[in-house]
């Protein structure tokens, strides 16, 4: 599972999910892209989950990158945790990804294929998403 190997705090805020994206806008590495058309947390097995439907159908014939890192801590309390008890713990990493974020490049693979691979990696996330090409 990815997630940051130190973070300056251990807890961070909710913070407001409105908005379009600013960044990873332009495919920059490949030929190929997966584009989010919504906001979204993005969780790192989501992404995990994601990368191995697109590896094992690329092989060794393209090239993937992803673009996306879970840098934001969530925190869980237990169950049954009376209020006023303070922050629970740190549960697991998420991405803020928002909408025109590109997610996913990928290279070296013809169109066809490349679309197909793309889309089976969609299915795994919980935001929607569109196969983009430079």
């Amino acid at each position: 599972m990815l997630m940051p190997k130190k973070t300056k705090w251990r807890k961070d805020h909710k913070r407001r999910r409105g908005g379009k994206a600013s960044r990873n806008l332009n495919i920059s590495f490949g030929s190929y892209g997966l584009k989010s058309l919504s906001s979204c947390w993005i969780t790192s097995r989501q992404i995990e989950s994601a990368r191995r439907v697109m590896t094992r159908h690329v092989k060794k014939g393209g090239q993937l990158w992803i673009r996306i890192f879970p840098d934001k801590p969530v925190t869980v309390h237990g169950g049954e945790m009376p209020m006023g008890k303070g922050k629970g713990a740190v549960d697991h990493y998420v991405a803020i990804v928002k909408p025109g974020m590109i997610m996913f490049e990928m290279e070296g693979l013809d169109l066809e294929t490349a679309k197909k691979v793309m889309e089976l990696a969609a299915y795994k996330l919980p935001v929607k998403c569109q196969f983009v090409s430079k």
